[in-house]
């Protein structure tokens, strides 16, 4: 199954379009989520249009974690709290906004970690 990105039916009044739209195509497409995991460091490459690059982050063991006065790198325990799915918490998967364990407290995840290379987080204890 295919993940689309269509146009929208409705106008921005509200209204609907009247034109047919658009049958599925390669440049409408959307990505599998990446589901980062707690584990060692891996990564991926994607290439995009224009030859551009994106990185996946496919599992990671290392945080760069903020607290009041400095920013320190930390070790990622566990995933306690996961907004996105309560199966994320069990599965060790790292999403933004989810609260880890770390070996210098817990933290609150910044950044997206299946769109981007590095994994930041805020210290809330």
């Amino acid at each position: 199954m295919a993940i689309s990105q269509k146009r929208s039916r409705r106008k921005p009044s509200g209204g609907l379009l009247k034109r047919k739209l658009l049958k599925k195509r390669l440049a409408n497409k959307g990505d599998i989520p990446t589901l980062t995991k707690v584990g060692p460091t891996k990564t991926k490459t994607v290439r995009t249009r224009g030859g551009s690059k994106k990185f996946r982050l496919l599992s990671v063991d290392t945080v760069n974690l903020a607290t009041k006065d400095k920013i320190i790198k930390a070790k990622v325990k566990t995933v306690v709290d996961n907004p996105a799915d309560k199966n994320y918490i069990r599965r060790n998967i790292l999403t933004k906004g989810a609260i880890i364990e770390t070996d210098h407290g817990k933290a609150r995840i910044t950044s997206r970690p299946g769109q981007e290379k590095v994994l930041n987080a805020v210290l809330i204890e």
